[in-house]
């Protein structure tokens, strides 16, 4: 999954940007408060996606 497309998601279901480190982003769900890294890579495997999506109490 592209990287862009897999964040836009994210946003959807409400969460953030947390901060900005040197090789990964934190996301925070701001209805849990949970925080997972995201790479910045261009592309994330589905596998690492399922991997974040539990982090942060979201599936689908």
């Amino acid at each position: 999954m592209k990287r862009k497309e897999f964040i836009r998601e994210l946003e959807t279901v409400g969460c953030i940007l947390h901060r900005q480190g040197s090789k990964h982003d934190i996301y925070r769900n701001s209805a849990t408060e949970k925080k997972a890294p995201i790479r910045r890579h261009t592309e994330i495997k589905d596998s690492l996606c399922r991997l974040i999506r539990k982090q942060l109490d979201w599936l689908e």
